[in-house]
C-alpha cells in the first residue's frame, strides 16, 4: 500500500490541527501511523508530530496529500515544486495548484519561497531570476509564465488559534441571531483599533441598505473620523447615498419622515444625472454639489473606493466600473495592508471581497439574512464571524464604541 510519512508543526493540539488531519485521512479512505509526537511543555511551546499515511493507490494517496496538506501536513521528505511553462494566454496548464487564502510557501532550488498575496482560487506563478512566487488569477496567466502543478514543493500555513480566545475567535464562523450583539460590536470595534494601530487598514464592504435603514450617518461618521481606508461598494449604495444628501430621500423615501416624496421615484436618475453633468463624485464634491453622505466623506478624506457595478444598475456614475475583470483587478489593488474588513448588507460584494483577502485578515459579515453568511464561509471565507442583525442598529452601537 503506497504511504508518505507527513510531518506537521506548531500549536497543532490547542488548534485541533492533528485530530482534523487524521480525520481527513480516515474520511478520505486512508489510513495512518503516528510514528512521533513531541507536545510542547507550556501553552506558548509549539508541538510536532510525524504520521505515516497511507492509500489503496498512489493516485488515491496523492489526492489525500493533496486535503491534509491544506492544513499544514507536509511530507518529511522535501521535494521541489513543479513548474511547468503555460501553454496559452488565459489559461494555466493541466494539474496547476489551486490556490487557498492561507499563507503558502513553494520549494524552489532548495529553499522555501513565500507566495504573495494570498488568495483562493489562483494558481502560483514563479520568477526564477528574481526568485519570487505569487499567486496569479487565470486570466491573467500569459504564455510561458511558470505554474506550479501539483502539490509537491507547496506547503501551506493553517491558521492556528490564539492562545488567548477572544470573543472574535469564538464567534467565527458560526451564524446565529442569538449572539450577544454587544459584545460582539464592541470586540469588532476593538479589532478596528488594533488594526489601526499596527498599520493596518480596515475595508468597508457596503451595500445599499446602508442608506435604506437610515445608517448611512455612522458608516460617514466613521469615514471622517479615519476608520475606514478603504470602501468597496456597488452602484447602488453610492446612488442613493447621493439621492439622500440631495433630496433627502432614499429610494424617493424620506428617511426621516418615512413617507414617499411626491414624484420621488425619479430622485434616483435625477441624482445620477447630476452627478454624471458634474464629470463625477469628485467633481461634484469639488463644485459644492455634493456636501454631505458617504461617498462625499470619502473624497473629503481622500478614502480609496471601488464601486464595481451590474447589469441592473441605472446610469451608471461614471466611477462605476461595469467590467468585472477591472473592478476585480481594482479591488485586488486596494487588499494590501487590509486587515480589518467590515461586509455589511451586500452578498456579492461581500464574497467577491472575501475571495481576493488572505486568511490572516479578520472579515466581519453583517446581514439580516443568516444564508449571506453560510455563503461567504462556503466560499472557503472560514475566519468570516458572522452577525445577524439590521444594519442601522450594528452601525450606531459601532460608531458609539469609537465616541465613549
Amino acid at each position: 500500500m503506497p504511504s508518505e510519512t507527513v510531518e506537521l508543526q506548531g500549536h497543532i493540539i490547542d488548534s485541533l490541527t492533528l485530530p482534523k488531519v487524521l480525520d481527513e485521512v480516515m474520511n478520505f479512505g486512508g489510513t495512518f501511523e503516528i510514528i512521533e509526537v513531541a507536545i510542547g511543555h507550556r501553552r506558548e511551546d509549539p508541538s510536532r508530530a510525524r504520521v505515516r499515511v497511507s492509500a489503496a493507490t498512489q493516485e488515491a494517496l496523492d489526492a489525500l496529500l493533496g486535503r491534509i496538506k491544506q492544513l499544514g501536513a507536509v511530507p518529511v521528505v522535501e521535494q521541489e515544486a513543479v513548474l511547468v511553462p503555460a501553454d496559452i494566454d488565459g489559461a494555466f496548464p493541466e494539474n496547476f495548484y489551486c490556490t487557498t487564502n492561507l499563507q503558502t510557501f513553494i520549494r524552489h532550488h532548495g529553499r522555501w519561497i513565500e507566495v504573495e498575496r494570498p488568495e483562493m482560487d489562483c494558481g502560483i506563478v514563479v520568477d526564477p531570476k528574481r526568485q519570487i512566487a505569487s499567486t496569479l488569477a487565470v486570466h491573467r496567466v500569459k504564455k510561458g509564465d511558470l505554474i506550479a502543478v501539483g502539490h509537491q514543493g507547496v506547503k501551506v500555513t493553517p491558521l492556528e488559534r490564539s492562545p488567548e480566545r477572544n470573543v472574535f475567535e469564538f464567534m467565527a464562523s458560526s451564524v446565529s441571531s442569538e449572539k450577544p450583539k454587544g459584545v460582539v460590536i464592541k470586540e469588532i470595534g476593538a479589532q478596528i483599533r488594533v488594526a489601526k494601530k499596527a498599520g493596518g487598514r480596515v475595508m468597508v464592504v457596503a451595500g445599499p441598505a446602508v442608506v435604506h435603514t437610515g445608517a448611512g450617518t455612522y458608516l460617514e461618521r466613521l469615514i471622517e473620523a479615519g476608520w475606514v481606508d478603504v470602501l468597496f461598494a456597488g452602484n447602488a449604495l453610492a446612488v442613493h447615498d447621493i439621492e439622500q444628501a440631495l433630496y433627502g430621500t432614499s429610494l424617493g423615501v424620506y428617511l426621516e419622515k418615512g413617507i414617499p416624496a411626491k414624484e420621488g421615484h425619479e430622485h434616483h436618475m435625477r441624482a445620477i444625472n447630476a452627478i454624471r453633468r458634474a464629470g463625477g463624485i469628485r467633481n461634484a464634491v469639488e463644485q459644492g454639489i455634493l456636501k454631505s453622505g458617504i461617498m462625499a466623506a470619502c473624497v473629503r478624506k481622500g478614502i480609496e473606493f471601488v464601486l464595481a457595478g451590474s447589469i441592473r444598475d441605472d446610469g451608471p456614475l461614471p466611477e462605476v466600473i461595469t467590467d468585472m475583470v477591472a473592478a476585480q483587478e481594482a479591488v485586488r489593488r486596494l487588499v494590501p495592508g487590509v486587515s480589518v474588513c467590515v461586509m455589511i448588507a451586500t452578498m456579492l460584494h461581500s464574497i467577491a471581497a472575501g475571495n481576493l483577502l488572505p486568511a490572516l485578515a479578520k472579515l466581519v459579515c453583517v446581514d439580516i439574512n443568516p444564508a449571506v453568511v453560510t455563503k461567504l464561509t462556503d466560499r472557503g471565507s472560514f475566519q468570516a464571524v458572522g452577525l445577524v442583525t439590521d444594519v442601522e442598529p450594528f452601525l450606531r452601537e459601532l460608531w458609539k464604541n469609537f465616541t465613549e
